[in-house]
């Protein structure tokens, strides 16, 4: 039976996420698999990849063939150089615990690379959220000063009204002593 390692499709419409699986190469896409070790999200910043290494590895081992996006996958985690070094394992070329010590330098300059870019996104979503805050506190700011004015208006306008009615008071008690007099 030829298996492959290949991607089956979920998600909405506008919104895909793929399982990683292995399945016979007669099977449809999204239809009987073999085993499921693993999860791909192209959505996220950088792509999000959950993946059960020893499972993978032991698959590659075994010859399943991956699909050309899936083998990009794997490589980004380390799959095929972990093969490939085994391979020098196997030859006697290096021992298992130099293969290990490679493999766990490459992931750490992997890891620090990717923290890089995610800690970069961060940052410049930091930054909009912080120029948006800005921009509503002026914003703010300027309807505060405007509400502030009209109510200084009113308070005006009642003030006036009232020395207006206290005038007319006056005047009207003025006249009423005028006439009784």
């Amino acid at each position: 039976m030829a298996t492959k390692i290949r991607l089956a499709r979920h998600g909405h419409k506008d919104y895909a996420y793929y399982h990683i699986v292995v399945a016979d190469s007669r099977s449809p896409r999204d239809g009987k698999i073999i085993e499921r070790i693993g999860s791909y999200n192209p959505n996220n910043n950088p792509a999000k990849v959950d993946l059960k290494f020893d499972r993978a590895l032991y698959w590659v081992n075994v010859g399943a063939q991956p699909t050309d996006t899936v083998r990009n996958i794997l490589s980004g985690e380390g799959v095929m150089l972990m093969k490939h070094l085994n391979g020098g394992v196997a030859k006697g070329a290096f021992s298992a615990e130099e293969a290990q010590k490679r493999f766990d330098a490459w992931k750490a300059q992997k890891d620090a690379k990717n923290g890089k870019i995610s800690q970069a996104e961060a940052d410049k979503k930091a930054a909009a959220a912080k120029a948006l805050l800005a921009q509503e506190v002026e914003t703010n700011k300027a309807k505060a000063a405007e509400v502030a004015k009209k109510r200084q208006e009113a308070i005006d306008a009642l003030a006036a009204a009232a020395v207006e009615a206290a005038q007319e008071a006056a005047s009207a008690e003025a006249e009423a002593t005028e006439a009784a007099e």
